[in-house]
């Protein structure tokens, strides 16, 4: 076993990936590059944006500057891996690559689906106690939401990588996926991995039911304030607050649910790649542009930012 072990730490794995080099195949690689390119576009734009006008200094706006670091972070963990694999046709992982890239990723996932779940008490306090915002919203609390969700995701991702590359591999090192996802790598261990896969779907409920409950928590109470509104503007607006978040909760509460908690039996590697791309990729290009499209204050920071370029470069 000590031999098959050494090999994997030598020589790595090989990632199968999700393209053929077919002509449908090559279209969508073409499409999956573009969305990318307009992830990282759209991702960096709005942390500028959010950075560089002080009227979006405000406890929202902050906390989708960090959604926004971490769908960058994660479309570059995955991507460009992918790409240069898919060109070259080499497919190749090194076993500390493929470990950082399981780190990477867990981590990832899992401070985006707590960051999501703590921005609708944000939502909440915002809606149901607007007067009090600027208290209940403090720059401590907005750090502590933003902080805990980072530490939680990193304690997740190092235990899950620290587990998965513990675990000897023999035999076939090819990989049934387009990255190191800890689930498709388990399947060439050579050794009993029921405790980690317990483990694994401890931490997956957790990771996403936790947020999950607090999202359905938060919007409870958001519905009951609302529904206590007469004022159609209110309502309106109550509306307009939070819509943008419900949609990026759908998208990434959809696709990792049905990733993680399916039952064994309905999995199939061609279904956890197409979910995969949806959250790895979609989402992380979705989210600026549903919550720049959207909104008017973000739209008009963009603008002012464009007229003082425009000024700048007549001058």
């Amino acid at each position: 076993m000590g031999r098959w072990v050494n090999q994997s730490y030598t020589d790595g794995f090989f990632l199968l990936g999700i393209f053929s080099h077919s002509t449908a195949d090559l279209v969508l690689f073409s499409v999956v590059m573009a969305v990318f390119t307009v992830a990282l576009c759209g991702n960096v734009l709005l942390i500028f944006i959010i950075y560089l006008d002080a009227g979006l200094h405000t406890p929202m706006y902050f906390f989708l500057s960090q959604l926004s670091l971490m769908d960058l972070m994660l479309v570059c963990n995955i991507v460009p891996k992918m790409a240069a694999n898919f060109l070259s046709g080499r497919k190749s992982i090194s076993f500390v690559g493929c470990g950082i890239q399981i780190g990477f990723f867990v981590c990832l996932v899992g401070s985006e689906g707590l960051l999501l779940g703590l921005m609708a008490y944000d939502r909440y306090v915002a809606v149901s106690h607007p007067l009090h915002y600027p208290i209940l919203m403090n720059q401590k609390v907005c750090l502590q939401i933003t902080g805990s969700s980072w530490a939680f995701g990193i304690i997740d991702g190092v235990i899950q990588m620290v587990a998965a590359m513990s675990l000897p591999y023999c035999g076939s090192r090819s990989v049934d996926h387009f990255f190191c996802e800890v689930q498709a790598l388990l399947k060439l261990a050579c050794a009993d991995t029921s405790l980690f896969d317990t483990l694994l779907f401890a931490c997956c409920v957790f990771m996403l039911l936790l947020p999950f409950s607090i999202i359905m928590a938060s919007y409870a109470c958001i519905l009951g304030a609302v529904l206590r509104i007469r004022s159609a503007q209110a309502w309106k607006k109550a509306l307009a607050t939070c819509s943008s978040h419900l949609t990026a909760v759908t998208l990434f509460y959809g696709a990792a649910m049905f990733m993680y908690l399916r039952p064994r039996r309905y999995r199939a590697p061609s279904h956890d790649k197409v979910a995969s791309i949806f959250y790895t990729v979609l989402t992380p290009m979705l989210n600026p542009l549903i919550y720049s499209l959207r909104n008017g204050e973000v739209m008009g920071a963009l603008r002012k930012g464009l007229d003082r370029c425009r000024i700048g470069s007549q001058h």
